[in-house]
């Protein structure tokens, strides 16, 4: 018999996220389901299909959640923008969280996790003949979205972290995700993880999420980078994306493979 739970699978990641548990996911820039799936097999939480800044649009959100929903991987959208219109329709295509970018005032976010909530509690369009709602056969699901969907909030700037206790207090944000990249950029120390500067914006970030009972998110080049972060208490942690993770993989072993044996074995 069918044991089909829906998309969002109750809102798993959301209830996870919301307890504490941390998670580890991956991005996938490349737009590609089969990627997704990939990443999915490999045993992540969640994966992150990234409209702003990746190789796909809206119409690979069609492949890229149920592929990765095969494996029981819910998928979370980063967005281009608050627009009502784009999160509704990902979110109806069954994604399981929106990731917003560049958000700098409680106002702004207040405005958009609007959009991630049915009436009364939001303005998000109502539908039940998509994937969300399993095409109609699933009409309850209607009553349950507003609690099963995560929001992930970018912090990307320094007005965003002189905001972000504001930001972590308001209802509809489940987690402060930092961009490292642009972080650094803003705050005139482009790149350099480890300027006082960056550091203490990290600290004042994570440590308005924990008074908040919001998790603290920031991306992670590799694994054991991801475990620091854990230890320091980084709860949605991604590591790097599809195509970084590809072409470090390659790179190391095409390294492997170039070099010449020292000890006069097999040349």
């Amino acid at each position: 018999m069918s044991s089909v739970t829906g998309p969002l699978n109750y809102g798993a990641l959301a209830a996870a996220v919301r307890s504490g548990t941390p998670t580890l996911g991956t991005f996938i820039g490349s737009a590609s389901p089969i990627a997704a799936e990939v990443c999915a097999a490999a045993g992540v939480d969640w994966v992150l299909l990234d409209l702003e800044h990746g190789a796909g649009g809206e119409e690979q959100v069609r492949d890229v959640v149920p592929a990765a929903g095969s494996y029981g991987v819910p998928t979370v959208v980063r967005v281009e923008s608050g627009a009502r219109i784009r999160m509704g329709r990902v979110l109806d295509s069954g994604a399981a969280g929106i990731m917003l970018p560049r958000m700098n005032t409680a106002d702004e976010v207040s405005e958009a996790v609007r959009h991630l909530r049915y009436p009364p509690a939001g303005d998000r369009g109502v539908a039940t003949y998509n994937r969300a709602c399993r095409f109609g056969l699933d009409p309850g699901a209607l009553d349950r979205a507003n609690s099963e969907v995560l929001g992930v909030i970018q912090i990307e700037s320094a007005a965003a972290v002189g905001n972000a206790e504001a930001i972590a207090a308001l209802d509809g944000v489940d987690v402060l995700f930092v961009g490292p990249r642009d972080l650094s950029h803003d705050l005139g120390v482009p790149g350099d993880v480890t300027a006082p500067a960056y550091l203490e914006a990290l600290e004042t970030v994570r440590a308005a999420a924990a008074r908040h009972g919001k998790a603290c998110g920031l991306l992670a080049g590799d694994g054991a980078a991801a475990r620091r972060l854990r230890g320091q208490g980084w709860r949605f942690v991604g590591i790097g994306s599809d195509s970084t993770l590809l072409a470090a993989a390659l790179g190391t072993a095409l390294a492997a493979a170039r070099t010449d044996d020292i000890q006069g074995g097999d040349r």
